[in-house]
């Protein structure tokens, strides 16, 4: 796998923002102001409090693992904070059948006082180019503005589900499985948190690998989280005493009501047995009338392991977003459930995955070819295909809504093809 930290800058980023005085530019992590800088930037762009001097230390090591890129206006010392920043790094993202390297991107930021002068433009499609020249097929995101990321070829690719339980009428209705629940300490809770990820994160679509600080992050133990005595963690055993699932959780008080609100952080379970034991061990917790957890698969089965699913309120949104840069490559990267055999014209104004494509899928294995464009089945796209890449999103669907030009039997045909075995997922945030 290709270090992200050894691509060059964008040239065209370069050039174009140096046409406004601007400094497009690797931030030197060997550096501390210059990497304190870059973070104070990101998150004072994101809205957050001025980090401490603890938490600065603590968060500027992790910048070292990443490509880290600011925007700065010319001449400027260094230590100054940039106007604008992004950084990135190259991951595995699990698709149907396998895995493939994907770009991708965090600490998209552009100050308030640097609005509508193309930065955000030149930060993204910089990313793209750097991506596409290290030879990275795919890129990705979570997104805090979703109307900005579609006209850079990203599509909502892998939606989550946000479930809130009102315990007292959803109640419990499945067995206990066999096993044992039991609590943890914080540093036991983030190497279970660490470990497991990287087996579930390989058992669903959509997936990428974590990393060091979004675990400690998660279990309570990073000087900036806002409240560390209030996290707690449990683990689900087997009969045989492995570790097959665990989770992050706090206890809120509920006014007036001397009962209690659990939300969980993150859920990790590698057996069917594991996840049914966490949910029941939270809907069944004394005096905790509701529970809300994010960033759950759409297809969690919580909503059968109780009497009355009417005290399960599922909200479906977005969340990872995928753009394809090669079509060939993040194609035969994955596997399908259905024969298909259809030529696909796929457009990008940013033209890395314009092309007409023959797509064949047999054995569940694609070849792609590119072909003369007069004999085309589907006309889509770059961000339509990536919305279906990872087997998530509907082709039928995306057809009803203008997205997708293709009969229907064609459509549904794409759609048998694509779809995964269960519902892609992203459990964490990046």
């Amino acid at each position: 796998m290709t270090d992200a930290r050894t691509v060059p800058v964008d040239p065209t980023s370069v050039e174009r923002l140096a046409g406004q005085n601007l400094t497009y530019r690797m931030i030197d992590t060997a550096s501390d102001a210059d990497s304190e800088a870059f973070f104070r930037a990101d998150m004072r762009g994101f809205l957050d409090p001025d980090p401490t001097a603890e938490v600065v230390t603590a968060t500027t090591d992790a910048l070292k693992d990443r490509r880290n890129i600011g925007v700065f206006e010319a001449g400027v010392a260094v230590g100054t904070l940039p106007v604008a920043t992004v950084n990135s790094w190259i991951t595995p993202l699990t698709v149907p059948g396998g895995e493939v390297d994907m770009w991708a991107i965090s600490s998209v930021t552009v100050s308030g006082t640097h609005r509508r002068r193309g930065i955000a433009r030149a930060l993204l499609e910089g990313e793209l180019r750097a991506a596409a020249s290290a030879g990275v097929a795919i890129a990705g995101l979570t997104v805090s503005e979703a109307t900005i990321y579609g006209r850079y070829g990203f599509a909502s690719a892998v939606p989550v589900a946000k479930i809130t339980v009102d315990t007292r009428r959803a109640g419990w209705a499945a067995p206990a499985p066999a096993g044992r629940v039991e609590y943890i300490d914080k540093e036991t809770l983030k190497e279970h948190l660490s470990t497991l990820h990287e087996v579930a994160r390989t058992q669903r679509s959509g997936q990428i690998a974590g990393w060091d600080m979004r675990w400690d992050r998660v279990a309570g133990l990073t000087p900036d989280h806002p409240a560390p005595a209030a996290v707690r963690g449990i683990r689900y055993l087997d009969e045989h005493g492995a570790v097959r699932g665990v989770m992050a959780y706090k206890l809120s008080e509920i006014p007036d009501a001397f009962r209690f609100e659990m939300s969980i952080f993150h859920i990790s379970a590698v057996t069917p047995d594991a996840l049914t034991a966490l949910w029941g061990f939270a809907l069944q917790h004394d005096l905790v009338d509701k529970i809300s957890v994010d960033l759950r698969p759409i297809d969690d089965p919580l909503p059968w392991l109780v009497n009355d699913r009417r005290g399960v309120e599922v909200t479906v949104h977005d969340h990872g977003w995928l753009r394809i840069l090669d079509v060939p490559a993040a194609l035969s990267a994955r596997t399908y459930r259905a024969p298909l055999d259809l030529v696909l014209r796929v457009g990008d104004a940013q033209g890395f995955a314009a092309g007409a494509w023959r797509l064949t899928v047999t054995d569940g294995r694609a070849t792609i070819t590119p072909v003369a464009e007069d004999t085309v089945d589907i006309t889509l796209d770059v961000s339509t295909l990536s919305a279906l890449y990872a087997g998530g999103v509907s082709a039928v669907q995306l057809r009803a809504c203008g997205r997708l030009d293709a009969t229907a039997e064609a459509a549904a045909s794409l759609d048998d093809a694509f779809r995964a075995v269960e519902a892609p997922l992203l459990g964490i945030w990046y």
